[in-house]
């Protein structure tokens, strides 16, 4: 029952470097290419949470690799829009703390991974996804559409530093929750030993 999620995620993962090369290509058509393939990643990123919640074939494997697929997209997105120029000054700054955050929870979700302790997706995440996606497909598209909407750029731009907004919130509270269970006592299995050994 799993198998269908999984593809989909498998599938959005293979087309990073497809998106990626898409950069590459000539205007005017180039960019366009570039936003049909990740809006194409946004579509499968929310069907195949849709048919495994619908299906019920959420697995470990799917949850483990449908936000490792997200962090690819949405990093190799804001990398590649940096280096064309559309990301630019100020503009750079809610690009890194997105990547800041991805890095952040990314090492959060491993350390807690350990202990067995996971990290909910709350809906303000899920909100923050959709934000983010929205934007940045935005502004893949703003390079070739700006003529026809004029003040596109601008409005993803600002789109973007909503989507900052949320990530840093969001990032905020999975740190805390990392940094309550880090905090917490923890029993000492070295003395228990000890004292069976005693007895």
């Amino acid at each position: 029952m799993s198998f269908l999620p999984n593809a989909l995620t498998m599938a959005r993962i293979g087309l990073v470097p497809l998106f990626v090369a898409a950069f590459f290509l000539p205007a005017p058509w180039g960019p366009w290419v570039v936003f049909v393939l990740f809006c194409l990643a946004g579509i499968t990123d929310a069907v195949d949470g849709l048919v495994a919640r619908k299906l019920g074939a959420v697995s470990p494997f799917g949850r483990m690799l449908d936000p490792i697929a997200d962090k690819l997209i949405v990093s190799a997105a804001l990398l590649m829009l940096a280096a064309d120029g559309t990301l630019q000054g100020l503009a750079l700054i809610p690009a890194l703390i997105i990547l800041c955050r991805e890095i952040l929870v990314s090492g959060l979700r491993e350390f807690l991974a350990g202990a067995d302790v996971s990290l909910p997706v709350t809906r303000i995440a899920k909100a923050k996804t959709a934000v983010q996606f929205i934007a940045i497909a935005a502004l893949i598209a703003c390079s070739a559409s700006e003529r026809y909407l004029p003040g596109i750029t601008n409005a993803a731009v600002v789109g973007l530093w909503f989507a900052a907004g949320l990530t840093f919130y969001t990032g905020y509270a999975y740190m805390r929750a990392g940094l309550i269970y880090a905090r917490a006592p923890k029993t000492k299995p070295d003395a228990k030993a000890d004292t069976k050994r005693a007895a």
